[in-house]
């Protein structure tokens, strides 16, 4: 067989950027593979198949259910549809036209962001709150009709301190019985936020199943209250709604099972010092570089309690041609791009073994 990269001409990368969708996520760790593999080999009924990958999710997570998605953003619009219809069956076929229907989600204008289009396009209307320097409770108060379905959070790097605390937005939420949706992708590690979020009172919590749980890319898990989780499955795959092109093969959901099992009993302190090591390891090799300063940035592009390289450049190179060079040499790496300053980031979390040592030669060939 030639299915594999090399029979199309296409270079792996080293990944020392994040797990980012347009780079496959994370790579799958062991368990969830063999779990998949073993999957493939029989049929099941996906529906029982499901509920019971749910109910064992749920128990790990110290959540009421689970459901595992196609990725975070299937999640979202799920979450979002099982807010607007709740368990109305005669409502499947409903979207997008709602009107008459609650279909309206509230959310802070600086958590505004690519991702929550998932909200949009199922027909439901975005409603904005505060502005790009906070948020506040009257604001929230006064948004709140009877045409709210929910209220969309979002965790990561768009928090700010002026923004309105997800405890209050909860507080505020729960006096009208509204649902709170957390889009927390990307926000593991710490792994207790696969219940922080819903422990605090959030109705639903939304993560990536191929980020760093490691499970398959083309997975997502929603966690939280059993009535909104059945609702969704209400509308899910392989019923008839709104989510039936987002299946989930059942190798996906034992793939993500596996991997939420590993994750789970993960030594999470010896992680977070393995990716010390590499950013000291980044450090001082660089700075040996006349005119690079490189130092340690926390939290990383997630917001995510873990640590990554900042190299700044100085005046004789430019960010982003050193991101191209890097990319377009061989080893083909990847890594990003200051947002605010002439300066490049490096990832420990993305690499794998010996991988470091390669990102660091590289980088010493280019700035020499």
């Amino acid at each position: 067989m030639t299915s594999n990269y090399a029979s199309l001409g296409i270079r792996p990368v080293i990944n020392a950027n994040a797990t980012l969708t347009k780079l496959g996520g994370s790579l799958m760790s062991i368990e969830a593979r063999e779990a998949m593999q073993t999957a493939a080999h029989q049929h099941v009924d996906l529906h029982e198949l499901q509920q019971k990958v749910g109910k064992r999710i749920a128990s790990l997570t110290k959540n009421e259910a689970a459901y595992v998605s196609t990725g975070a953003a299937a999640g979202l619009l799920l979450a979002t549809a099982a807010c607007i219809t709740g368990k109305d069956e005669s409502l499947k076929y409903v979207f997008p036209n709602l009107d008459g229907l609650k279909n309206e989600v509230i959310v802070q204008k600086m958590h505004r962001n690519t991702y929550d289009y998932a909200v949009i396009e199922i027909g439901a209307k975005l409603i904005e709150i505060g502005n790009e320097d906070g948020t506040s409770p009257d604001d929230l108060q006064e948004a709140i009709t009877d045409k709210t379905a929910a209220i969309f959070w979002f965790q990561g790097v768009m928090n700010q301190p002026s923004e309105l605390a997800l405890t209050t937005v909860i507080e505020i939420a729960n006096k009208s019985n509204i649902p709170v949706i957390v889009d927390a992708a990307a926000q593991l590690p710490p792994v207790s936020n696969l219940w922080k979020f819903t422990k605090m009172g959030a109705s639903l919590a939304v993560f990536s199943g191929g980020k760093d749980l490691a499970g398959p890319q083309a997975s997502g898990l929603v966690l939280g209250k059993k009535e909104l989780i059945e609702t969704i499955r209400m509308h899910g795959a392989p019923n008839h709604s709104v989510g039936r092109p987002m299946k989930v093969g059942k190798e996906e959901m034992m793939g993500l099972l596996a991997a939420v099992e590993r994750y789970i009993n993960l030594d999470h302190a010896a992680r977070s010092s393995l990716f010390e090591e590499r950013v000291s390891f980044w450090n001082n090799g660089l700075n040996k570089i006349k005119g690079i300063s490189a130092e340690r940035d926390f939290p990383n592009e997630a917001g995510q309690p873990e640590p990554r390289t900042i190299v700044h450049l100085g005046e004789h190179f430019d960010k982003d041609d050193i991101v191209e060079k890097l990319f377009a040499g061989e080893p083909c790496i990847s890594v990003a791009a200051s947002e605010t300053t002439n300066a490049i980031l490096l990832n420990p979390m993305t690499v794998q073994e010996g991988e470091a040592e390669i990102v660091l030669n590289r980088l010493i060939e280019i700035l020499t």
